[in-house]
């Protein structure tokens, strides 16, 4: 049997040559992970952008603590009294009232306070009641704090480029303040002296208190008035309740520093409302009496300034709608808001405060 010849088979060398380039290439792109894509960013040096790029906005929420806040107070005039002090029968130092018997000319329902009321020689008992009375210009100046409160903040970004971002940021924070001014000044009053005749009567020690049902001793209902004027002192204390709220608005540079922090640098204008309420608590005493001044007063002012903030942010993760972590920095100088009435001034100074704050941020 013949057998079947197929011939033969030979390659040629420049075939060989081929398949044997194409198997190589083949196997060295399986071995090697780095795409074409980037391969062709790493050939042309192509910065990579910042982890944080896909974020175009973000929402911020945190406590602040207000500090280098201080008011100066200042009281100047002639100052009356409240009406409630003027009631008839009461008096700085003590009262003389009628009793169950009606108006009898004399009373078992009365009392008085000093050893120095009495005057032995003469058998009277005087009382005072202070009208009103002088300060000078004597302003005295307090501080407090630190005083804290919130903030809420909004902002986007402009444009960005390698790990800078250029944005924006409107921010809005409330800090309750409250001042209190406990400064003891010289003052002048107008009083009229009540001399009550104690004839006949074993006069109590300083302190005494009559009753409207007695039994005790019995003095005349009716007085002697005059006028005089004493020297002494105003003490007590003097409050500014304020709600500051403040806006503030301006361009932002945000830097990444690593993949887990950014610094974020702003500035701008800033307005602010103040809300307050001057109340005063004050004690006039003289010689041998004291009077009680009370009062209040309410006033709102517009303040306006400038702001400038530093905020350091840690991003707890890349993963979208992840948080971050935040510590800021603010100092907001603004013009001072002065609230006044019959005399009396309280001067919020906000020239030079400083805000920290921290809290949580929410990129988007």
């Amino acid at each position: 049997m013949k057998k079947k010849n197929f011939g033969t088979f030979a390659m040629r060398p420049d075939t060989f040559l081929l398949a044997w380039s194409l198997i190589m290439a083949q196997s060295a792109h399986a071995a090697d992970p780095l795409t074409e894509q980037a391969a062709f960013d790493q050939y042309f040096r192509q910065p990579s952008p910042s982890p944080h790029s896909s974020w175009r906005g973000h929402f911020s929420l945190g406590v602040v603590a207000g500090f280098n806040i201080n008011a100066r107070f200042n009281e100047t005039g002639l100052f009356k009294l409240a009406p409630s002090t003027q009631t008839g029968g009461v008096y700085d130092d003590g009262y003389v009232l009628n009793d169950k018997t009606g108006n009898s000319g004399y009373t078992t329902d009365w009392s008085y306070q000093n050893a120095s009321q009495y005057n032995p020689s003469s058998q009277t008992l005087v009382f005072h009641r202070t009208q009103d009375f002088q300060l000078g210009a004597s302003p005295s100046s307090a501080d407090g704090g630190p005083f804290p409160g919130f903030e809420l903040d909004y902002g986007g970004t402009i444009h960005e480029w390698d790990s800078f971002q250029l944005g924006w940021d409107f921010g809005f924070a409330l800090v309750p303040v409250d001042i209190v001014d406990h400064t003891t000044q010289s003052v002048v009053a107008n009083q009229t002296a009540y001399v009550y005749n104690t004839g006949g009567i074993v006069l109590p020690g300083p302190g005494y208190q009559g009753s409207f049902n007695g039994p005790g001793p019995l003095l005349p209902t009716s007085a002697t008035p005059s006028s005089s004027i004493s020297t002494g002192t105003i003490s007590g204390s003097r409050t500014l309740q304020t709600i500051l709220y403040t806006f503030r608005l301006g361009p932002t540079l945000s830097w990444d520093l690593s993949k887990n922090w950014s610094l974020a640098l702003g500035a701008g204008p800033a307005l602010g409302l103040a809300s307050s309420e001057y109340q005063y608590n004050e004690i006039i005493t003289t010689a041998g009496s004291s009077a009680p001044s009370k009062g209040s007063f309410q006033s709102m002012n517009v303040v306006y300034g400038g702001d400038l903030n530093s905020t350091l942010y840690f991003h707890t993760s890349d993963e979208a709608r992840a948080v971050d972590l935040y510590l800021g920095i603010q100092y907001m100088p603004l013009s001072s808001s002065v609230f006044s009435q019959g005399g009396r001034e309280a001067r919020l100074n906000l020239s030079g405060q400083v805000y920290l704050s921290a809290g949580i941020n929410w990129p988007f």
